[in-house]
């Protein structure tokens, strides 16, 4: 039974396992999924029978919807358009026959193999082609991990999602879900829904909310960590406005996610710094409420003809993916790469479930299959992704890139906000401000003091912007203090910090 305790406490422990657990998980490079559904199989009727989340609860529900909208929007969030752009050739590989055909194929398999209608196997095949980025959290993070493989992964798990989604949710619409058959009217309806009213509405919420965030900041000071919180904002409105409508709240969240990856570089970078974290907790708290008794009962489908579904599902991209990036300009140690890494995740359950949602006939048994699909995937993938990431740790530099010191004046990258400083190690007399000024930074270097100027922008908002600060030291944004220390910088000295 739950209660309104039970799942105040069930937030509470994913919250605290999650902060426990994280730094371990990151250097065996296991799949944090893995203990998540260990949590949930502790808590469940397997385990302790605190509590036994099942297709009927509202909290489920809950949790699938803001799932999917937050991954879709986190999808969005994290393409870098840029890349996008330059490497148009290799997403096209990735979203045509490197998603399309997968989901074909598995369709045609389950068709035969488990003898269901044309249209839930379009739904089982769909929603087994999506790549997880949950499962490739390590790789994607990983600063040995090559440059190609990591651009393509991203690429493809920021937007096979929205291209799968619509297959998922044509197909609930052509069987008519729990209703009788639909008739034309609701089709037309839910078409012009899915694929206009749904990304209109999205677009236009990320555009106001851009609009409103500009004229704020020219005012007032935000700060960062709610700036990554307002894109969560954004998100959820933009999924509430559409669903209000009879729009689709998932494109809608995954417009949101695009219009703000594209013009605002600064909130789409504050998201993925503190906004991530947020969006995180929420899909492994899905994965604990899956994890409970739902996700095993994959366990209960076995038999030899899903045994053939499942092996069809974790190689169909690999085989239809390695050749097809044969005739782009990757190499063959990427192109192995990109076409190993595709595990199936949360993205293919939280599409599965929406069948399950709508009533579609046989859509549990889908969900069955599904998830043995997902438990299968995270073993084999993240074995393969942890084995890899270990072979590979020695091979990852060391040391932050060299100073790469650029002629002129110290510029500065973000004139509305000044720039921040570390504190010295050594004790002060006078107590310093945890900011300062492009005139204070030249007065200490006019005074002889050692200034040290540490270019700790993400990225993305380093390579789109035109200046830099000069004779700056380049650190990683999410291991300032590794890199500092690696490059052995004076303790005595002014460490002065920009990542605006």
């Amino acid at each position: 039974m739950e209660s309104f305790t039970t799942t105040v406490a069930l937030i509470g422990i994913v919250v605290i396992v999650a902060s426990l657990v994280s730094g371990l998980v990151e250097r065996t490079g296991l799949p944090i999924v893995a203990v998540f559904l260990a949590l949930g199989a502790a808590l469940g009727p397997f385990g302790l029978g605190l509590v036994d989340i099942g297709f009927e609860s509202p909290a489920l529900h809950a949790l699938a919807m803001l799932a999917l909208a937050l991954v879709l929007f986190s999808d969005a969030v994290t393409i870098d358009v840029t890349e996008v752009r330059r490497r148009k050739p290799l997403l096209w590989r990735l979203l045509g026959p490197g998603t399309l055909m997968p989901a074909a194929l598995v369709a045609l398999a389950a068709r035969y193999l488990l003898d269901v209608p044309w249209t839930s196997a379009a739904i089982l095949g769909a929603a087994l082609a999506s790549t997880d980025p949950v499962l490739l959290r390590s790789v994607l993070r990983s600063r040995g991990f090559p440059t190609v493989p990591k651009i393509a992964l991203r690429i493809e798990t920021g937007m096979n999602d929205v291209v799968l989604l619509p297959i998922v949710v044509l197909s609930i619409i052509a069987v008519g879900g729990a209703s009788q058959a639909p008739n034309s009217n609701a089709i037309a309806r839910s078409i012009v829904g899915l694929f206009i009213l749904g990304p209109g509405l999205g677009a236009l919420v990320g555009w106001l909310g851009i609009v409103l965030l500009d004229q704020v900041r020219s005012r007032f000071a935000l700060r960062r960590d709610y700036e990554s919180l307002y894109a969560i904002g954004l998100a959820l409105t933009a999924f509430a406005f559409a669903e209000s409508v009879g729009g689709s709240g998932f494109l809608a969240a995954f417009a949101a996610g695009v219009l703000i990856s594209s013009q605002d570089v600064e909130l789409c970078d504050c998201f993925l710094e503190y906004g991530e974290a947020t969006s995180e907790m929420l899909l492994l708290l899905t994965f604990v409420a899956l994890g409970t008794s739902l996700i095993w009962t994959g366990l209960i489908v076995v038999d030899f003809p899903t045994i053939v579904l499942v092996i069809i599902a974790l190689t169909v991209r690999t085989i239809v993916l390695y050749p097809v990036l044969t005739h782009g300009d990757v190499t063959g140690r990427d192109r192995r790469l990109i076409a190993l890494f595709g595990p199936r995740g949360l993205s293919s359950l939280l599409l599965t479930l929406l069948a399950v949602f709508a009533g579609v006939p046989g859509s549990e048994r889908l969900f069955s299959v599904a998830c043995l699909v997902v438990l299968s995937s995270v073993v084999l993938h993240g074995v393969g992704i942890a084995v890899y990431l270990r072979r590979n740790a020695a091979a990852e530099p060391a040391l932050a890139p060299a100073p790469v010191p650029v002629a002129g004046p110290v510029a500065p990258v973000a004139p509305r906000a000044p720039l921040p400083v570390m504190q010295e190690a050594a004790p002060k007399a006078e107590p310093v401000s945890d900011k300062i000024t492009i005139d204070e930074v030249r007065a200490l270097q006019a005074a002889g003091e050692e200034v040290i100027i540490l270019d700790a922008r993400a990225d993305r908002n380093r390579r789109n912007s035109e200046t830099q600060a000069a004779g700056s030291i380049r650190v990683h944004p999410h291991e300032p203090v590794q890199d500092a220390r690696a490059l052995r910088l004076s303790q005595r000295a002014t460490l002065v910090v920009y990542c605006a």
